[in-house]
């Protein structure tokens, strides 16, 4: 099997991701396993949440592709389970690091995209219950959010008159 190809599935199972990702959390960590996901809407101290079991549960199918593509020289297999593996890296890095920053890593950014992720999640998180939630997904950003801090950004720009206060 070709490298090319290889990269292929793996970049297409990353990019696959985004769309399970955004059903999976919708339909599933905001339906049948909310009692698991529940305590990421509604914090409680500590370091860990229930809400880090998806960790596993998103992990274990990665581990057994790459390790059942080992066993059987099927890098098809393996291909998978990498793309799965990077895009749980990335999950990592986005929401856990940036977005809540459970690692004080990237606190201080300015970038657009960072803040058009922190923007959209911070108005999936303003539901605190299961019901009645927007942006589910994770990469992907809405054009509405992108408009907000598009916005955010150009009124910040506009220098400010001073015109009170002044004396000649």
């Amino acid at each position: 099997m070709s490298w090319i190809l290889l990269i292929a599935i793996t970049l297409g199972t990353f990019v696959l991701m985004e769309g399970l990702t955004w059903c999976i959390h919708r339909y599933i960590m905001h339906g049948f396993l909310w009692s698991l996901h529940k305590d990421h809407h509604q914090k409680k101290p500590g370091i860990f949440e229930k809400n880090d079991a998806f960790f596993l549960m998103f992990a274990i199918p990665s581990w057994l592709f790459i390790m059942l593509g080992v066993m059987n020289q099927a890098w098809w297999s393996i291909a998978i389970g990498t793309g799965l593996t990077l895009y749980g890296i990335a999950y990592f890095l986005v929401h856990d690091v940036i977005i809540h920053q459970r690692l004080k890593w990237f606190t201080r950014s300015n970038n657009s995209y960072v803040r058009t992720i922190r923007w959209a999640h911070k108005m999936h998180h303003k539901h605190l219950d299961k019901d009645h939630g927007e942006s589910f997904g994770f990469l992907w950003v809405a054009k509405k959010y992108w408009d907000k801090v598009k916005a955010d950004k150009k009124r910040n720009e506009q220098p400010v008159e001073m015109t009170e206060g002044l004396s000649a």
